[in-house]
Protein backbone atom coordinates (compact mmCIF):
# COMPACT_ATOMS: atom_id res chain seq x y z
CA UNK A 1 0.00 0.00 0.00
CA UNK A 2 1.57 3.27 -1.13
CA UNK A 3 0.96 6.28 1.12
CA UNK A 4 1.40 10.00 0.53
CA UNK A 5 1.90 12.65 3.18
CA UNK A 6 -1.02 15.06 3.44
CA UNK A 7 0.18 17.07 6.42
CA UNK A 8 2.23 17.00 9.61
CA UNK A 9 0.76 18.77 12.63
CA UNK A 10 1.89 19.11 16.22
CA UNK A 11 0.42 19.93 19.63
CA UNK A 12 2.48 21.27 22.57
CA UNK A 13 1.49 19.93 25.97
CA UNK A 14 2.86 20.38 29.49
CA UNK A 15 2.16 17.21 31.45
CA UNK A 16 2.65 17.17 35.25
CA UNK A 17 5.23 14.61 36.28
CA UNK A 18 4.12 12.00 38.79
CA UNK A 19 7.35 12.60 40.71
CA UNK A 20 9.25 15.88 40.21
CA UNK A 21 12.81 14.97 39.28
CA UNK A 22 15.63 16.84 40.99
CA UNK A 23 18.90 16.37 39.13
CA UNK A 24 22.36 17.90 39.32
CA UNK A 25 21.28 20.12 36.42
CA UNK A 26 18.09 21.37 38.11
CA UNK A 27 14.56 20.23 38.88
CA UNK A 28 12.05 19.02 36.28
CA UNK A 29 8.43 19.22 37.44
CA UNK A 30 6.51 18.81 34.18
CA UNK A 31 7.10 17.02 30.90
CA UNK A 32 7.19 19.47 28.00
CA UNK A 33 6.04 17.28 25.10
CA UNK A 34 5.34 18.03 21.46
CA UNK A 35 2.88 15.53 20.00
CA UNK A 36 3.39 14.93 16.26
CA UNK A 37 0.74 13.56 13.90
CA UNK A 38 1.75 12.67 10.35
CA UNK A 39 -1.43 12.49 8.28
CA UNK A 40 -1.57 10.63 4.96
CA UNK A 41 -3.91 11.02 2.02
CA UNK A 42 -5.08 7.46 2.65
CA UNK A 43 -6.36 8.24 6.15
CA UNK A 44 -3.55 6.64 8.17
CA UNK A 45 -1.92 8.86 10.80
CA UNK A 46 1.47 8.14 12.32
CA UNK A 47 2.28 9.40 15.82
CA UNK A 48 5.42 10.37 17.69
CA UNK A 49 6.38 12.85 20.37
CA UNK A 50 9.33 14.96 21.40
CA UNK A 51 10.52 15.77 24.91
CA UNK A 52 11.56 19.42 25.01
CA UNK A 53 12.82 19.34 28.64
CA UNK A 54 11.37 22.83 29.21
CA UNK A 55 8.18 24.48 27.90
CA UNK A 56 10.41 27.21 26.41
CA UNK A 57 11.34 24.86 23.57
CA UNK A 58 7.82 23.90 22.56
CA UNK A 59 6.94 26.98 20.50
CA UNK A 60 10.07 26.84 18.31
CA UNK A 61 9.71 23.06 17.96
CA UNK A 62 6.09 23.53 16.91
CA UNK A 63 7.08 26.13 14.31
CA UNK A 64 9.84 23.90 12.96
CA UNK A 65 7.36 21.07 12.45
CA UNK A 66 5.09 23.44 10.55
CA UNK A 67 7.91 24.64 8.32
CA UNK A 68 9.38 21.23 7.57
CA UNK A 69 5.93 19.81 6.83
CA UNK A 70 5.71 22.13 3.83
CA UNK A 71 8.78 20.46 2.30
CA UNK A 72 7.33 16.93 2.24
CA UNK A 73 3.62 17.50 1.69
CA UNK A 74 2.53 15.22 -1.15
CA UNK A 75 5.66 13.04 -0.95
CA UNK A 76 5.44 9.29 -0.85
CA UNK A 77 5.80 7.93 2.67
CA UNK A 78 9.28 6.43 2.73
CA UNK A 79 10.94 7.15 6.12
CA UNK A 80 14.57 6.95 4.98
CA UNK A 81 13.96 9.03 1.86
CA UNK A 82 11.94 11.65 3.77
CA UNK A 83 14.63 11.91 6.43
CA UNK A 84 17.40 12.29 3.85
CA UNK A 85 15.45 15.00 2.02
CA UNK A 86 14.79 17.05 5.15
CA UNK A 87 18.36 16.69 6.42
CA UNK A 88 19.68 17.89 3.06
CA UNK A 89 17.41 20.96 3.26
CA UNK A 90 18.63 21.70 6.81
CA UNK A 91 22.32 21.09 6.14
CA UNK A 92 23.40 24.75 6.17
CA UNK A 93 21.80 25.53 9.54
CA UNK A 94 22.77 22.17 11.02
CA UNK A 95 20.78 19.07 11.92
CA UNK A 96 21.37 19.07 15.66
CA UNK A 97 19.62 20.81 18.54
CA UNK A 98 15.96 21.68 18.05
CA UNK A 99 16.14 21.08 14.30
CA UNK A 100 17.55 17.60 14.87
CA UNK A 101 14.83 16.82 17.40
CA UNK A 102 12.10 17.71 14.92
CA UNK A 103 13.76 15.74 12.13
CA UNK A 104 13.80 12.69 14.42
CA UNK A 105 10.19 13.25 15.46
CA UNK A 106 8.99 13.38 11.85
CA UNK A 107 11.03 10.30 10.97
CA UNK A 108 9.57 8.34 13.90
CA UNK A 109 6.04 9.33 12.86
CA UNK A 110 6.83 8.12 9.32
CA UNK A 111 7.84 4.70 10.65
CA UNK A 112 4.71 4.52 12.80
CA UNK A 113 2.49 5.30 9.81
CA UNK A 114 4.29 2.74 7.69
CA UNK A 115 3.85 0.02 10.32
CA UNK A 116 0.18 0.97 10.71
CA UNK A 117 -0.29 0.68 6.95
CA UNK A 118 1.28 -2.78 6.98
CA UNK A 119 -0.87 -3.77 9.96
CA UNK A 120 2.10 -4.87 12.10
CA UNK A 121 3.90 -3.59 15.21
CA UNK A 122 7.00 -1.54 14.44
CA UNK A 123 9.21 -4.28 15.89
CA UNK A 124 7.85 -6.71 13.28
CA UNK A 125 8.45 -4.23 10.46
CA UNK A 126 12.06 -4.02 11.68
CA UNK A 127 12.48 -7.79 11.61
CA UNK A 128 11.69 -8.71 15.21
CA UNK A 129 8.66 -9.84 17.15
CA UNK A 130 6.64 -8.46 20.08
CA UNK A 131 7.83 -9.56 23.46
CA UNK A 132 9.33 -8.01 26.58
CA UNK A 133 12.36 -5.82 27.22
CA UNK A 134 14.16 -5.56 30.58
CA UNK A 135 13.67 -2.11 32.11
CA UNK A 136 14.76 -0.07 35.10
CA UNK A 137 12.57 2.47 36.85
CA UNK A 138 13.90 5.99 36.35
CA UNK A 139 10.85 7.96 37.49
CA UNK A 140 12.28 9.20 40.78
CA UNK A 141 15.28 9.19 43.14
CA UNK A 142 16.35 12.73 42.40
CA UNK A 143 18.64 14.87 44.52
CA UNK A 144 17.09 14.46 48.00
CA UNK A 145 18.14 13.57 51.55
CA UNK A 146 19.28 9.99 52.07
CA UNK A 147 16.26 8.95 54.15
CA UNK A 148 13.83 10.30 51.54
CA UNK A 149 15.75 8.49 48.81
CA UNK A 150 15.49 5.20 50.69
CA UNK A 151 11.73 5.58 51.07
CA UNK A 152 11.29 6.45 47.40
CA UNK A 153 13.39 3.46 46.37
CA UNK A 154 10.80 1.24 48.08
CA UNK A 155 8.08 2.88 45.97
CA UNK A 156 9.99 2.48 42.69
CA UNK A 157 10.74 -1.19 43.28
CA UNK A 158 7.14 -1.69 44.36
CA UNK A 159 5.99 -0.69 40.88
CA UNK A 160 7.19 -4.00 39.48
CA UNK A 161 10.87 -3.34 38.78
CA UNK A 162 14.06 -5.09 39.81
CA UNK A 163 16.33 -2.18 38.83
CA UNK A 164 16.16 1.55 39.61
CA UNK A 165 18.31 4.65 39.08
CA UNK A 166 19.44 7.30 41.56
CA UNK A 167 20.59 10.82 40.66
CA UNK A 168 23.85 12.00 42.18
CA UNK A 169 25.78 15.25 42.12
CA UNK A 170 25.13 16.75 45.54
CA UNK A 171 27.45 19.57 46.65
CA UNK A 172 29.25 17.21 49.04
CA UNK A 173 30.52 13.80 47.93
CA UNK A 174 29.73 12.30 51.35
CA UNK A 175 26.04 13.08 50.82
CA UNK A 176 26.05 11.18 47.51
CA UNK A 177 27.66 8.24 49.28
CA UNK A 178 25.11 8.38 52.09
CA UNK A 179 22.22 8.40 49.61
CA UNK A 180 23.60 5.40 47.71
CA UNK A 181 24.12 3.44 50.91
CA UNK A 182 20.65 4.30 52.20
CA UNK A 183 19.03 3.15 48.96
CA UNK A 184 21.14 0.00 48.65
CA UNK A 185 20.25 -0.86 52.23
CA UNK A 186 16.55 -0.94 51.34
CA UNK A 187 16.90 -2.93 48.11
CA UNK A 188 16.31 -6.71 48.06
CA UNK A 189 19.11 -9.05 47.04
CA UNK A 190 19.38 -9.40 43.29
CA UNK A 191 18.03 -5.93 42.47
CA UNK A 192 20.20 -3.41 40.64
CA UNK A 193 21.01 0.26 41.23
CA UNK A 194 22.24 2.58 38.47
CA UNK A 195 23.56 6.09 39.23
CA UNK A 196 23.46 9.26 37.10
CA UNK A 197 25.53 12.41 37.71
CA UNK A 198 23.89 14.34 34.84
CA UNK A 199 27.24 15.82 33.71
CA UNK A 200 27.71 17.65 37.01
CA UNK A 201 31.37 16.87 37.80
CA UNK A 202 34.83 17.80 36.61
CA UNK A 203 37.04 14.96 35.45
CA UNK A 204 39.10 15.01 38.65
CA UNK A 205 36.02 15.09 40.88
CA UNK A 206 34.36 12.34 38.85
CA UNK A 207 37.37 10.10 39.42
CA UNK A 208 37.42 10.94 43.13
CA UNK A 209 33.71 10.27 43.63
CA UNK A 210 33.77 7.27 41.34
CA UNK A 211 36.50 5.63 43.40
CA UNK A 212 34.50 6.41 46.53
CA UNK A 213 31.52 4.59 45.00
CA UNK A 214 33.43 1.72 43.41
CA UNK A 215 32.63 -0.75 46.17
CA UNK A 216 28.99 0.29 46.69
CA UNK A 217 27.49 -2.18 44.21
CA UNK A 218 26.42 0.30 41.51
CA UNK A 219 25.62 -1.29 38.15
CA UNK A 220 26.89 1.77 36.28
CA UNK A 221 27.82 5.42 36.75
CA UNK A 222 26.17 7.58 34.09
CA UNK A 223 27.40 10.84 32.55
CA UNK A 224 29.83 11.81 35.31
CA UNK A 225 31.30 14.69 33.24
CA UNK A 226 30.29 16.96 30.38
CA UNK A 227 28.71 14.82 27.66
CA UNK A 228 30.80 16.22 24.79
CA UNK A 229 34.08 15.75 26.67
CA UNK A 230 34.74 12.29 25.28
CA UNK A 231 38.39 12.41 26.36
CA UNK A 232 37.28 13.25 29.89
CA UNK A 233 34.75 10.43 29.86
CA UNK A 234 37.48 8.05 28.73
CA UNK A 235 39.78 9.22 31.52
CA UNK A 236 37.08 8.55 34.12
CA UNK A 237 36.17 5.16 32.65
CA UNK A 238 39.81 4.05 32.69
CA UNK A 239 40.16 4.87 36.40
CA UNK A 240 37.01 3.26 37.80
CA UNK A 241 36.01 -0.32 38.51
CA UNK A 242 32.33 0.55 38.12
CA UNK A 243 31.26 0.66 34.44
CA UNK A 244 30.67 4.12 32.97
CA UNK A 245 27.55 4.76 30.88
CA UNK A 246 27.08 7.60 28.37
CA UNK A 247 25.14 8.25 25.18
CA UNK A 248 21.87 10.07 25.80
CA UNK A 249 23.48 13.18 24.32
CA UNK A 250 25.00 11.58 21.24
CA UNK A 251 23.91 13.94 18.45
CA UNK A 252 24.66 11.50 15.65
CA UNK A 253 25.97 8.03 14.95
CA UNK A 254 29.27 9.71 14.08
CA UNK A 255 29.67 11.06 17.61
CA UNK A 256 28.78 7.63 18.96
CA UNK A 257 31.46 6.07 16.76
CA UNK A 258 34.01 8.56 18.11
CA UNK A 259 32.99 7.68 21.67
CA UNK A 260 33.35 3.95 21.03
CA UNK A 261 36.68 4.38 19.24
CA UNK A 262 37.95 6.55 22.09
CA UNK A 263 36.80 4.10 24.78
CA UNK A 264 34.80 6.88 26.38
CA UNK A 265 32.53 4.46 28.24
CA UNK A 266 31.86 0.82 29.01
CA UNK A 267 28.21 0.98 27.88
CA UNK A 268 26.22 3.22 25.53
CA UNK A 269 22.62 4.46 25.76
CA UNK A 270 21.48 6.52 22.76
CA UNK A 271 18.32 8.60 22.87
CA UNK A 272 16.15 7.97 19.80
CA UNK A 273 15.21 11.66 19.65
CA UNK A 274 18.80 12.88 19.84
CA UNK A 275 20.49 10.21 17.74
CA UNK A 276 18.17 10.91 14.80
CA UNK A 277 15.18 8.56 14.89
CA UNK A 278 14.54 4.94 14.01
CA UNK A 279 16.95 4.70 11.07
CA UNK A 280 19.80 6.27 13.02
CA UNK A 281 19.05 4.01 15.99
CA UNK A 282 19.42 0.93 13.79
CA UNK A 283 22.74 2.26 12.52
CA UNK A 284 23.84 2.95 16.11
CA UNK A 285 22.85 -0.60 17.08
CA UNK A 286 25.09 -1.92 14.30
CA UNK A 287 28.00 0.16 15.65
CA UNK A 288 27.47 -1.21 19.16
CA UNK A 289 27.21 -4.74 17.79
CA UNK A 290 30.44 -4.39 15.83
CA UNK A 291 32.21 -3.06 18.93
CA UNK A 292 30.70 -5.69 21.23
CA UNK A 293 29.33 -3.04 23.59
CA UNK A 294 26.00 -3.27 25.43
CA UNK A 295 23.42 -0.70 24.29
CA UNK A 296 20.57 0.67 26.39
CA UNK A 297 17.95 3.31 25.68
CA UNK A 298 17.23 6.77 27.06
CA UNK A 299 13.61 7.88 27.55
CA UNK A 300 10.82 7.26 24.98
CA UNK A 301 10.03 3.75 26.27
CA UNK A 302 7.13 3.34 23.84
CA UNK A 303 9.35 3.39 20.76
CA UNK A 304 12.61 2.36 22.46
CA UNK A 305 11.08 -1.00 23.40
CA UNK A 306 10.52 -1.80 19.71
CA UNK A 307 14.06 -0.70 18.87
CA UNK A 308 15.81 -2.51 21.69
CA UNK A 309 14.01 -5.71 20.72
CA UNK A 310 16.00 -5.72 17.45
CA UNK A 311 19.27 -4.41 18.94
CA UNK A 312 21.88 -7.22 18.95
CA UNK A 313 23.61 -6.02 22.14
CA UNK A 314 20.36 -5.06 23.88
CA UNK A 315 20.88 -4.05 27.49
CA UNK A 316 18.40 -1.97 29.52
CA UNK A 317 15.39 0.18 28.70
CA UNK A 318 15.05 3.35 30.77
CA UNK A 319 11.45 3.61 31.93
CA UNK A 320 10.05 7.08 32.53
CA UNK A 321 6.30 7.47 32.24
CA UNK A 322 6.42 11.04 30.90
CA UNK A 323 3.77 10.48 28.22
CA UNK A 324 1.46 8.16 30.17
CA UNK A 325 -1.05 10.88 31.16
CA UNK A 326 -1.82 11.67 27.50
CA UNK A 327 -1.78 8.08 26.18
CA UNK A 328 -4.94 6.11 25.62
CA UNK A 329 -3.11 2.82 26.28
CA UNK A 330 0.11 3.21 28.30
CA UNK A 331 2.56 0.33 27.98
CA UNK A 332 2.42 -2.40 30.62
CA UNK A 333 5.18 -3.32 33.07
CA UNK A 334 5.41 -6.95 34.16
CA UNK A 335 8.13 -8.44 36.37
CA UNK A 336 10.59 -5.69 35.58
CA UNK A 337 9.98 -5.78 31.82
CA UNK A 338 8.15 -3.55 29.36
CA UNK A 339 5.58 -5.43 27.29
CA UNK A 340 5.66 -4.50 23.61
CA UNK A 341 2.01 -4.38 22.53
CA UNK A 342 0.97 -6.70 19.73
CA UNK A 343 -0.87 -3.99 17.83
CA UNK A 344 0.05 -2.10 14.63
CA UNK A 345 2.59 0.72 14.73
CA UNK A 346 4.45 1.82 17.80
CA UNK A 347 1.32 1.57 19.94
CA UNK A 348 1.10 5.32 20.55
CA UNK A 349 -2.48 6.64 20.64
CA UNK A 350 -3.43 9.96 22.22
CA UNK A 351 -6.08 10.39 24.89
CA UNK A 352 -7.75 13.40 23.25
CA UNK A 353 -9.43 14.60 26.45
CA UNK A 354 -6.12 14.57 28.32
CA UNK A 355 -4.36 16.32 25.45
CA UNK A 356 -6.94 19.11 25.54
CA UNK A 357 -6.44 19.38 29.30
CA UNK A 358 -2.67 19.86 29.08
CA UNK A 359 -2.53 21.73 25.75
CA UNK A 360 -0.47 24.91 25.74
CA UNK A 361 -2.04 27.81 23.89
Amino acid sequence: MSLRIRNIVSQPVAVPMRRPLRTGAGAVTQAALLLIDLETEEGITGHSYLFGYTPLTLKPLHELVRGLAELVRGDELAPVVIDQKLRAKARLIGTHGLVGMVLAGIEMACWDALALARGVPLVVLLGGSPGRVAAYNSTGLGIMPADEAAAEADQLLGEGFRAIKIRLGRPEARDDLAAVRAVRGRMPEGSLLMADFNQSLSVAEAIRRGRMLDDEGLYWIEEPVRADDLAGCAAVASELKTPVQIGENFRSIHQMREAIDGRASDFVMPDVQQIGGVTAWMQAAALAHAAGIEMSSHLFPEISAHLLAVTPTRHWLEYMDLANPILREPFLVRDGEIVIPDRPGTGLTWDDDAVRCYLLK
